[in-house]
């Protein structure tokens, strides 16, 4: 089941089109990577589906209902602009912000009780939010984003700010949301937290989608056939026992210890080039090269630009 999908989205200001026919269906309790350069249009859709603004045309549907504002109350937003009231007192905000969210004050400092000892910040209830560093004012507004337990959670850039330690604290409560239930929708360009917490990505650029799925199977069809293989024994050897199923390319010797990474030839199996290689050489390890999220970024956002470029120059 999804628990939010978008058809069809188009939004334009003046003369800008920021999503062109964009849809994606973000599945019920995951995390959903929403990807792509500045200025791709991420933002414009992340505001659709908080309704500040509504498409041109396309619809926006929560758990199969067309989004309403009574929708909003089920939706956590933690935008990448922060926002508390620096001469606020931390606790005061925090249970200001809850009731806003539709919280009775009794509820909400229960709540606001709990996440504080979890993330120790109990002695910061009476401090006002100039007094704290950016990555304390970031914990303050996750813990009032999650705290009345929406379906949906959309974090838009929640590690900016954070040292490792306090990023891996969110990472872990991202995760821990995600099993007792809550769906993330997660914007960012820090592609190792998106190969470390997302089940499915959308890519957008140039206002369009151009990738969409899971992150498993995104991989897989961008694999590019490279077996990297250390061993020890001959070079010579080991290139002339390759016969046709692989062609050399980057190779180094340390020490005793060669280390190739060899082009499947089309049609070749790495089953084939492994009994192929075994008498010539004693092989250490041997693994298939899968690009990570960051070369599958860099590599689909260039080619798309570069589509971009050819279009408006043919213009």
């Amino acid at each position: 089941m999804n628990i939010l999908s978008a058809k069809n989205i188009v939004k334009k200001y003046a003369s800008h089109t920021a999503l062109d026919d964009v849809s994606l269906d973000i599945p019920a309790q995951s995390v959903f990577g929403l990807l792509g350069p500045n200025g791709a249009g991420k933002t414009s859709l992340i505001r659709i589906i908080n309704q500040i603004t509504g498409p041109d045309s396309g619809e926006i549907f929560f758990e199969n209902e067309k989004l309403s504002s009574k929708h909003v109350e089920q939706i956590g937003y933690l935008p990448e602009e922060r926002g508390l009231y620096k001469k606020m007192e931390v606790g005061e905000q925090a249970l200001y912000l809850a009731q806003l969210k539709g919280m009775k004050k009794a509820e909400a400092k229960k709540k606001l009780k709990y996440w504080f000892e979890k993330f120790e910040m109990d002695a910061w209830w009476n401090k006002k939010v100039e007094e704290l560093s950016k990555g304390m004012q970031q914990k303050v507004q996750f813990i009032v984003t999650v705290m009345h337990e929406p379906k949906l959670l959309i974090l838009d850039e929640p590690f900016s700010g954070f040292d490792p330690i306090n990023a891996n604290l969110i990472k872990n409560e991202i995760l821990n949301l995600k099993k007792q239930g809550s769906t993330i929708l997660f914007s960012t360009h820090n592609m190792g937290s998106v190969e470390e917490l997302c089940d499915n990505i959308a890519l957008i650029n140039r206002s369009k989608k151009i990738v969409d799925g899971s992150v498993k199977d995104i991989r897989k069809e961008n694999k590019s056939n490279v077996i990297e293989i250390e061993f020890t024994g001959n070079m010579m050897g080991f290139t002339n026992s390759l016969w046709t199923y692989g062609k050399l390319g980057e190779h180094s010797v340390e020490g005793e210890i060669c280390k190739a990474q060899i082009q499947l030839t089309p049609g070749s199996t790495s089953n084939q080039l492994l009994s192929s290689i075994l008498s010539a050489v004693e092989i250490h390890s041997f693994k298939e090269l899968v690009p990570s999220m960051n070369d599958i970024f860099i590599k689909k956002v260039s080619e798309g630009n570069a589509l971009g470029t050819q279009s408006n120059f043919t213009e």
